[in-house]
């Protein structure tokens, strides 16, 4: 039996205790940790086989207690990177929510801990246990559409001005970022899964609809690759990393050399003509109907979202083996993120991969060069409301 803090009991907790309670047999949580003692009696009143656990009001505080083997961190970004190496470093296994870190800095210590612990480290991308997001992958592992000259990510979600007067929503020194960390970094994680790092990346941010915000509200980047074994020379990805879009229409989309494939699914094929322009689309029908064979081939997984980071975290410290998703894969997306505003804030292609003596390879040296768009003024303590974490590409 694997015993679970959770530390932060904000609205991201719940999906984290759902997904340990669907394992009761495997794991149980007997530790709750927040600054804000009243989340934590809400977190008891919503799940009543809490009522019984230990309460902490500090991680450090939670630290020499030996039943707890795992913790869930599960509080705002600037302080996943100390929570983090404090606990793989009194013997904790980690499951961190996301962003991993706000810089590669941070992530490269975390990576560090993790190592010379030995512990299990995780850190949260739910939406590769989606199956329309895994299958998506396995189509693109098969090769059947060639490789890849063209990718369109469109992060697109909305959030109201009252989302900013969150206490550590909003400035570059707490949240770490805007949209492109805190929102589009489930899809450039996806995107990083699928194609790699790009050799150079250009971008735009901005804040378009954030009077309260110093961080951006949008952000637009090309990213340029090499040629490999999953990308034609010289293809680009477009991401699109919002909170100003109404409808919160999420997708990924890939061009291959053969036919076009996305989440939510759905496939393209063109035949050219001896002029060049494409010919009738019946031609290509064998094809289409080949490629939806393949992706409806595919079993289902067990468990989606949260739950199936849990599953395959519990398996990996149950068997002693790496997680599906280790440090290096939280890190690639941070240094996908951190060129985006590096390329945004000094107007001007980056290459990758960057390095330690960039400025943008640290939280202190991003918040140094980066616009802060206006002056946040509003200061709340806790907002009430529901949350929703994004598509489910159905």
């Amino acid at each position: 039996m694997i015993n679970v803090g959770i530390i932060g009991t904000g609205n991201i907790s719940r999906m984290h205790i759902q997904g340990y309670a669907a394992f009761a047999h495997r794991c149980k949580i007997t530790a709750l940790v927040d600054v804000y003692p009243e989340k934590i009696q809400g977190c008891k009143k919503d799940f009543p086989f809490l009522s019984d656990v230990k309460v902490y009001t500090s991680h450090t505080d939670m630290l020499n207690d030996k039943a707890v083997d795992m913790v869930s961190i599960c509080t705002p970004p600037f302080t996943h990177a100390a929570i983090a190496i404090d606990c793989l470093n009194a013997g904790k296994n980690v499951l961190l929510e996301k962003p991993m870190a706000a810089s590669l800095a941070e992530c490269d210590a975390i990576i560090a801990a993790a190592g010379k612990s030995g512990r299990v480290f995780s850190c949260i991308a739910q939406n590769r246990f989606r199956d329309p997001i895994t299958n998506l992958k396995r189509v693109l592992d098969s090769g059947k559409i060639g490789k890849v000259v063209h990718a369109q990510i469109d992060s697109h979600w909305w959030r109201g001005r009252s989302y900013y007067d969150l206490w550590w929503r909003g400035t570059w020194e707490k949240e770490g970022g805007g949209c492109t960390l805190n929102h589009a970094v489930h899809h450039i994680d996806m995107l990083g899964w699928m194609l790699g790092l790009p050799v150079e990346v250009s971008a735009i941010i901005s804040n378009a609809a954030h009077d309260n915000a110093e961080v951006e509200d949008i952000s637009i980047a090309v990213m340029r690759y090499g040629e490999s074994d999953r990308t034609a020379k010289g293809a680009l990805a477009q991401v699109t990393s919002s909170v100003i879009h109404h409808g919160e229409e999420q997708q990924l989309i890939f061009q291959g050399e053969k036919a076009r494939i996305s989440a939510p699914w759905k496939v393209a094929a063109s035949i050219a003509q001896p002029n060049g322009f494409p010919a009738e689309s019946a031609l290509s029908a064998p094809f289409i109907a080949e490629l939806d064979a393949l992706y409806a081939s595919f079993p289902p997984l067990p468990y989606s979202g949260h739950t199936g980071q849990i599953d395959d975290m519990l398996d990996a410290i149950e068997k002693n083996s790496a997680p599906l998703i280790g440090g290096e894969d939280g890190r690639r997306t941070i240094e996908l993120i951190s060129s985006i505003y590096k390329a945004g804030a000094e107007g001007r292609a980056v290459s990758l991969p960057l390095q330690p003596d960039d400025p943008f390879y640290t939280a202190d040296g991003i918040r140094k060069n980066v616009p802060r768009f206006y002056q946040k003024e509003a200061v709340i303590q806790n907002l009430s409301g529901v949350i929703t974490v994004g598509s489910n590409f159905q």
